[in-house]
Parts: C-alpha cells; structure tokens; sequence
C-alpha cells in the first residue's frame, strides 16, 4: 500500500513537471503547441524574459478611456475639440494642435520630427496622443506632469506656435463663437488659461487606440492571431527582450531610457531626461513610448531616426547604440552609457519578421476624426 502512494505521488509530480515545461517551453517550430499555451489564462503563459530588477506587467487587452462618452463632459470635449483643430492658438493663426498631431497619421505627423512656425523643424519625433488619458508623465523628457497645462510648451515655443500664451484667452474671447461655447463647459464665458487647458486635456483623453488582434485574441478569440504574430508574441516575451521596458496593458513602463541615441558632444546632442533632472544618471534618457498602434506613428525614436519597424528591430538585436568617446572625452565622467537592459539578441530573419507581425497585429489603424467646424 505505501510502495503504491509513493508510486502515485511520483507520477502526480512527472506530471506537473511535464506540465510546467510544457507552459513554460513551448515548441516554436510547432504553432499548435503554442497556441495551446498562449490561449491559456495570461497568469499561466511563459515567464517574459526580464532582468531581475523589473517589475513587470502582464499584456493585456487596453481599457477604455473612463473620459469618453461622458454626459457631464460633452460640452467640455466639444469646446477641447474645437481648440484643438483651430489654428488660431498660434500667433500666425496657421498651426493647430492638430498640425503635429494628426488624427490621420496615427495622431502625430508622419515625419522625423515636428515642423512649426516659419516652417522651423524641432529635434524630436512629435508623440503619439493616442491613449495619452493614460499616460503620466509627459513629453520625450517628461518635462510635464498635467496633460492640462501640457499645451502650454506647445503653444509658447518658438519653434512650434509662437504664441504669447498671456495673450490667446484675449485673442479667443474676441471671438464670439468661443463665448457660447466657454459658457456651455463651464459656469460662465471668462476665457482663461486654465480653462483653455482642462477642454483641451479633455479632448485629448478621449483619444484611443482601437481594439487590435491581439486585444481579440487575449479576450477569447483564438485564432485573432496567425501563427506568425503568435510566435512574435512569444519572441517578444522572451528571446527578444522587449518585455524589460514595453509591458503592461499598454506595452510601456512609462520609465526613462539611454538608447545610445544622445549624440553626446555633436552637432545633434540631446540629453533628453538630464535636461529635466540635472541628474548625470538620466544623461541621453527618453521615455518609453506605447507601442500600441506602432505601426500607425512612425517614424520612431526621439528623433524619428527610423521609419521602418525591421530596421528598428535589427537596431536592438545590435543592442542599440553604443558610440565611443570622442577624442577628449574619454575621461568624461557624464558621458552617457547605454542601458545594459539591452543586449545583443541574435534573432533569425523568420524571428525578425514574427516581431513586425505581432507589433502588426497590437496596431490598429485610429478612427477617422471629423475637422469641427470653428466658431466664428
């Protein structure tokens, strides 16, 4: 009777670690085996592959915004809305929100970086705003925690609107259209900054991704994704790395990252986060953006160095960016080290083209968007 228990007891723990093995290797060769594994509960998928210093999150279909389709805030987003596209914001009544941020080109512009006032280029890729209800904090450096005093950066630069920004609530109250509306969203017409601030902040947290492949398939719909995104999925988990920086719900840590990017000393240095803090350790440090929708908002990078999403990976299976001091600059205590979170991944040709499958398949291209027309 005992030599049968300990016999049975065996048996129930070859099965368990036949079982563990089976969740926590699959077969890539054989898509059945892992889609068997990947269409279990999320809690039992492989371990991602992760240093041991990352708080990670577990993927999973994007939330709705809770600003969206809100009674109490119609009036608020309409008026949001209606700044948002209206060129007026700048001093040469020419460029909106809407010019950098265009709802059709995946809510940024389809070019390297931003073009402004005069036709001057900033330095930096223009963010994507979908889904920015969720995000905190903001911009490349986030140099700015409230989404509704965010715009005022946009705005006052220079470069981007050149507006005086003690000037717009004036130049909008000249505009009668605008009291009606300032009226409506709050207890009376004063048009101010703050105000300009909350409908646009508003407007912008109704702004979502729409529901992809992958949203599909970790919500029950098993063949959402084909074998090729399926065995992206895993690569992205696990040999490719990514989870050490794009997890979550919405594939961001939201952190700050030395990509090797900075242009240390040259003609196109930006030193990103440092320029913020002040700190030497956030030296050539940029915020992981979302990659939901990746496909939609190149090109990529700060400063929109890429526009294709295979180019974009080979760079990290090089493990980034990784520039030598210059002459000079060897003993340079500040310069800016690459995040050892990358590392060279030796991926295959297929396993690279898994990768772009499955940022294929959390990319979605975004609604279309109606211009409003502006008061008058």
């Amino acid at each position: 009777m005992r030599d049968g228990l300990l016999l049975g007891g065996t048996l129930l723990v070859l099965i368990a670690v036949v079982i563990w093995d089976f969740r926590s290797s699959p077969d890539l060769s054989d898509p059945e085996s892992l889609r068997k594994v990947y269409t279990s509960d999320p809690s039992d998928w492989p371990e991602p592959t992760v240093e041991d210093s990352i708080q990670w999150k577990a993927l999973g279909a994007l939330p709705d915004s809770p600003y969206r389709n809100v009674d109490s805030l119609e009036s608020l987003t309409t008026l949001g809305k209606k700044l948002f596209f209206d060129p007026r914001l700048s001093s040469s009544n020419q460029i909106s929100c809407s010019s950098c941020h265009d709802p059709a080109r995946g809510w940024s512009n389809a070019r390297p970086t931003a073009v402004g006032h005069d036709h001057q280029t900033g330095k930096r890729n223009v963010p994507s705003l979908l889904n920015i209800w969720a995000m905190d904090p903001l911009f490349w450096d986030g140099r700015e925690d409230s989404l509704a005093a965010q715009y005022i950066h946009a705005v006052s630069d220079s470069i981007e609107m050149n507006q005086d920004p003690d000037a717009l609530p004036g130049k909008l109250a000249a505009i009668p259209g605008y009291n009606a509306l300032f009226a409506r969203a709050f207890a009376d017409s004063s048009v101010t900054l703050g105000r300009i601030g909350r409908a646009l902040a508003q407007f912008q947290r109704t702004i979502v991704s729409r529901e992809s492949d992958f949203d599909r398939f970790v919500q029950g719909e098993e063949q959402a994704l084909s074998d090729e995104a399926l065995r992206g999925l895993h690569l992205f988990r696990t040999k490719a790395r990514c989870m050490n920086c794009h997890h979550g719900r919405r594939f961001t840590d939201q952190k700050f990252h030395n990509l090797g990017l900075h242009y240390y000393g040259r003609k196109r240095e930006d030193l990103g986060r440092y320029n913020v803090t002040g700190d030497p350790d956030d030296m050539g440090k940029f915020r992981t953006p979302s990659l939901r929708d990746v496909a939609y908002t190149g090109p990529w990078f700060h400063n929109g160095l890429v526009n294709d999403l295979e180019h974009a990976i080979n760079m990290y299976e090089h493990g980034m960016a990784r520039p030598e001091p210059r002459p000079g600059m060897e003993d340079d205590p500040h310069y800016p080290v690459t995040s050892p979170l990358l590392k060279e991944l030796d991926l295959t040709r297929a396993e690279t083209d898994a990768l772009v499958a499955f940022l294929h398949s959390i990319s979605e291209r975004p609604r279309r968007v109606r211009r409003p027309e502006l008061p008058q």
